[in-house]
């Protein structure tokens, strides 16, 4: 069975194998680059999240990879793939977006939330508040909108704290989980090789190479440029200058729910617009597409017996798209996820026991090294194992200690198990995910339940920096790294580089934006649209450890059986295909499945089924099994390309409407 298996994951990881030799990436031109990004793409990146919600993402790695590539050529010199990458890896980190609140712009983006939250308390809650978590609504680095006050002490101390420990964490932990699923296991982290490919296509084109990566590259760009014109460019660019922006097609589906709730009552139905959703069915593995697929006619099979027998009492007619697919997981989804969750775990435990037996019984040296953490590899640049261990365990423990100080009645044990124990586990069950299907997984609503349950009294609970997080997201960074040939040691110089980069200009930068306005305001339409209804909804989870509190949701949403339930389909389904020797990684894929969108499912299989059925016949197998990651890339690069135009034309509009001549 392990065999089977084995081939069948190594299928996919040969789609892209990691080089002979690796070089040190970090440089002089990722400092210049870093400094570029802060200063001149985090403006936008802030302006971009508070008017509509998005992130710049592919927009700021890959303008900033050509800029310094055309910088680079014009002045007689190369850029190595390693560099490139060591770029996209800053751009990415710089403006990355946080929170259900779509905040990018650096770590200061929190007590910008941090103090509109403590504002938006229901009655008498605001003041239960602590100030380590921001000044209260009268103190005047409120109502000055300044972060240079004394009263920002306490609440700048705990986040330069939490970040300290938050990036050693991540680090040391997921490098650890990569020792042990890439390099022992050998799972095909499917989504590495987009970037991986999309960097040494760049780094081909320096070198004025003409290789098929480049012009795969540079079709799949101009595909995305002309969709981006259509799909981003037009309402970001009317949004500017019209009462209502004019959308093409509508962002990010079309629902159809409301008019197929007569049938299919309790199903979200719709299918998505993004094209980019679609290519993404050419880079994911078939198997697990058709599993996410199934996944989809589960739900659409389940939610209305469930409906017409009782079952889904939080659905109501009327309801649209995101507002079904939530009643659909807090009745019945939710727990059955967790279980399911539980079951890609037990699998990945008794994978890696009949690895340690095979190894034990056949008595080779070899194999055995494989088994646990495998073999670290000469020139990478690895670390020692029980380093990264030992300083994930001592960032734990600031965690903690912090924890403790903050909230002292709160039970010590939850913060124990959180960081010793539930944190490494969550960790690795997201990392097989990621590394099988490239889905990020998590088992939700553990913080509220722990919360709820531990009969604790007081909403600074919800704010305290307690140590349960999900790393294994962090896994697949590591394989996209070892890709491009780039030595471990090199992204550990650009995370000391970024870090002061990011605090100063956060600090600079949302400082400045918060002087000019109010936030939220008129000025920046999502944060006034979006951000009363998220302060509503965490208020009535904060509200449930108060005298009083209510708990319905979470009792209706945890159910033990179907928890159960999905731990035992889970387990079953994998040894049931193993015993008909079909793919696992179907039972994978419809895990996945189950925390999305059907539309987004239904664009995915269609890209699969045309890229397996038609394209892979129409330009050969081997060609197609190496096209589909550098297009995707060079996609997502057209794509980002047309938001930074649009949104660097909008920022010039603004600043043209706020002069008074």
């Amino acid at each position: 069975m392990a065999l089977r298996e084995t081939q069948e994951l190594a299928e996919y990881r040969s789609l892209m194998e990691a080089p002979d030799s690796y070089e040190d990436g970090f440089g002089w031109q990722t400092v210049v680059g870093a400094f570029f990004i802060g200063f001149i793409m985090m403006p936008g990146s802030i302006y971009l999240g508070l008017v509509a919600g998005q992130t710049m993402g592919p927009a700021a790695e890959w303008t900033t990879i050509i800029l310094f590539t055309e910088i680079a050529r014009r002045s007689f010199a190369q850029l190595s793939r390693q560099q490139i990458y060591i770029l996209y890896y800053i751009a990415g980190g710089l403006t990355a977006m946080y929170g259900a609140v779509h905040l990018s712009g650096g770590a200061f983006a929190g007590l910008i939330w941090a103090q509109f939250l403590r504002a938006q308390a229901p009655g008498s809650l605001g003041e239960q508040v602590p100030n380590w978590v921001s000044p209260p609504p009268e103190s005047e680095a409120i109502t000055l909108r300044t972060f240079a006050h004394a009263d920002w002490v306490p609440a700048i101390t705990v986040l330069l704290l939490t970040q300290v420990f938050s990036r050693v964490a991540w680090f040391t932990l997921g490098y650890s989980l990569f020792r042990i699923l890439s390099d022992g296991e050998q799972l095909p982290f499917p989504m590495a090789p987009i970037q991986a490919q999309g960097a040494t296509a760049l780094a081909e084109a320096s070198h004025k190479e003409e290789t098929w990566r480049w012009r795969i590259f540079s079709i799949g760009s101009m595909i995305g440029i002309g969709f981006g014109i259509i799909y981003l460019a037009v309402p970001t660019l009317t949004g500017a200058v019209l009462i209502q922006p004019v959308s093409i097609l509508p962002i990010p589906w079309i629902d159809f729910t409301q008019g197929t709730e007569r049938f299919l009552p309790g199903v979200p139905t719709g299918i998505g617009t993004n094209l980019a959703t679609l290519m993404l069915g050419f880079v994911l593995p078939f198997w697990m597409v058709v599993g996410s697929f199934l996944a989809a006619l589960t739900t659409a099979i389940v939610n209305p017996i469930a409906q017409h027998y009782g079952y889904l009492p939080t659905w109501r007619p009327g309801m649209e798209t995101t507002r079904t697919a939530w009643a659909g997981s807090i009745d019945i989804w939710l727990s059955w996820g967790i279980g399911t969750a539980f079951a890609v775990a037990g699998i990945g435990i008794y994978k890696s026991y009949l690895q340690w037996r095979e190894a034990k019984q056949s008595g080779s040296e070899a194999y055995a090294s494989r088994v646990g953490f495998g073999l670290p590899v000469p020139g990478r640049g690895d670390f020692r194992v029980w380093v990264m261990i030992a300083l994930f365990f001592a960032a734990t423990t600031g965690y903690v200690v912090l924890s403790r100080i903050l909230v002292p009645q709160f039970p010590l044990v939850f913060l124990l198990i959180f960081g010793y124990i539930w944190t490494p586990l969550e960790s690795y069950i997201n990392a097989r995910m990621v590394g099988l299907t490239g889905q990020f997984v998590s088992i939700p609503m553990i913080r509220e339940a722990t919360f709820i349950l531990s009969g604790y009294k007081g909403v600074d609970i919800w704010f305290a920096p307690i140590p349960l997080s999900n790393y294994g997201a962090q896994v697949q960074r590591f394989r996209e790294i070892e890709l491009t040939g780039n030595k471990f040691t090199a992204v550990l110089k650009a995370e000391v580089m970024m870090f002061p980069i990011m605090l100063v200009t956060s600090f600079l930068f949302w400082g400045y934006v918060w002087r000019l306005q109010p936030i939220p305001s008129v000025y920046y339409p999502y944060a006034q649209k979006m951000w009363d209804y998220q302060a509503l909804t965490q208020w009535v989870w904060f509200s449930s450890t108060t005298e009083g509190g209510h708990q319905e949701i979470f009792q209706r949403a945890i159910k033990p059986w179907l928890m159960v339930g999905g731990l035992v389909f889970g387990v079953g389904a994998y040894g049931f295909l193993n015993w008909l020797r079909l793919p696992v990684m179907t039972i994978y894929g419809w895990i996945r499945g189950l925390g999305m969108l059907p539309h987004m499912i239904v664009l995915q299989f269609i890209g699969a089924l045309i890229g397996r059925y038609y394209l892979r016949e129409r330009f050969g197998e081997e060609n197609w099994r190496r096209w589909p990651p550098v297009l995707y890339a060079g996609f997502t690069c057209g794509m980002g390309l047309i938001a930074m135009l649009a949104i660097a034309i909008v920022l010039i509009k603004q600043s043209i409407t706020q002069m008074p001549f």
